[in-house]
């Protein structure tokens, strides 16, 4: 299982060096404030730890929720994110090649969208190997445990929520959702 894991991790950092345009390392701390906090509605995001990749602390917290501007697990990635205790958990474990699993509900938020993946397979690199490709706009993700998720779609162009990167340790349901500008 720790072997599935990496492996699904070292794919998808192969893909994000492939499709995925790196923010410049001369990227202010403001700037990158401004973008992860722009990952989740303002009543979340104002008083949300703000976290860079390689882990810094740009901005202190209070309300248990966690802001990055991209995705942790992606280096050069600039899909902002804001993620609960229990999807830094998953994050966490993502990143250790570990194991994961949960018995309550956690949320994150990639209100700014997400890169092109494959829906069934994380460790897919390759868009044209006829695998259910989807880059989602503005959306919720969500954690659950397994048992919850046995009558949700698998399809991502089923006009709502459905269950992404299911039958792996990285299962989570993504619900597409529209931002008022």
């Amino acid at each position: 299982m720790t072997k599935l894991i990496t492996l699904m991790i070292s794919s998808l950092l192969s893909l994000s060096l492939a499709g995925i345009s790196y923010a410049g390392s001369a990227e202010t701390k403001e700037t990158k404030i401004a973008r992860a906090v722009s990952a989740a509605p303002a009543s979340i995001s104002d008083k949300a730890t703000v976290m860079d990749a390689d882990g810094t602390i740009l901005r202190e917290g209070s309300n248990g929720w966690t802001c990055m501007p991209g995705v942790a697990l992606i280096p050069g990635d600039v899909h902002p994110m804001c993620n609960d205790a229990v999807w830094m958990a998953w994050m966490k474990a993502a990143k250790d090649g570990t194991t994961f699993s949960t018995d309550v509900v956690g949320f994150s938020y990639m209100l700014q969208g997400d890169a092109l993946v494959n829906n069934d397979n994380p460790a897919a690199t390759d868009p044209n190997d006829g695998g259910v490709w989807v880059q989602e706009g503005p959306h919720l993700m969500m954690l659950m445990p397994k048992a919850m998720l046995k009558d949700l779609p698998r399809d991502p162009f089923a006009s709502g929520p459905y269950v992404m990167w299911d039958n792996t340790p990285m299962v989570h349901v993504m619900v597409p959702v529209t931002v008022d500008k």
